[in-house]
């Protein structure tokens, strides 16, 4: 029997998923996929990802990470890959591999987000900044590993950022499908 609750709850009212997160085994590999048998790309990755005053459940951590973000339409499809043994979302309990790890929705306030995530209950697992403005939660809105869900407010210029990839996408013949950004 499908539940019928008395009210939707309030995380989807923060925003669209914008991205679908994977976590593959094989980084490589799953970029050939992605690009070869889904026509994904180009692929830009960023290596050497730490974000600032990272926390893994509330404890400092200096994790780091490389990323691969290419554009499916209007969704991003992000790769990861772990650089290091640190405490985060890509060690333990919540480092699900080859499926999808987290969705991603951009907000305008994080604080509103945050508020959103403690009237329904999610725990946040990791928090942290991005850039100068930016901020990052991933949560946990009770479902566990598999079912995080980020809400990122982007730095200021990010946006210019993630419309060239987008467009890159749009316009892709096949060339060059791994763009490495400094």
């Amino acid at each position: 029997m499908i539940p019928n609750p008395a009210a939707p709850g309030p995380l989807k009212a923060l925003g669209p998923v914008i991205q679908l997160a994977y976590f593959p085994t094989d980084f490589d590999a799953a970029m050939t996929y992605w690009i070869e048998t889904v026509g994904v790309g180009p692929f830009f990755v960023l290596n050497d990802v730490k974000l600032g005053e990272m926390k893994y459940k509330g404890a400092p951590t200096e994790a780091v990470f490389t990323m691969a973000i290419g554009y499916w339409n209007d969704i991003q499809i992000e790769l990861i890959k772990t650089d290091s043994t640190e405490p985060s979302l890509y060690h333990g309990e919540y480092a699900v591999r080859d499926r999808l790890h987290h969705v991603c929705v951009f907000v305008d306030d994080i604080k509103a987000a945050r508020a959103a995530c403690a009237e329904s209950g999610a725990e946040v697992i990791v928090e942290g900044k991005v850039g100068e403005d930016g901020e990052v939660i991933y949560v946990d809105p009770g479902k566990g590993p598999g079912y995080v869900i980020e809400y990122l407010q982007p730095m200021a210029g990010s946006e210019g950022l993630f419309q060239m990839m987008k467009d890159a996408a749009r316009d892709w013949d096949g060339t060059d499908p791994v763009r490495v950004l400094q």
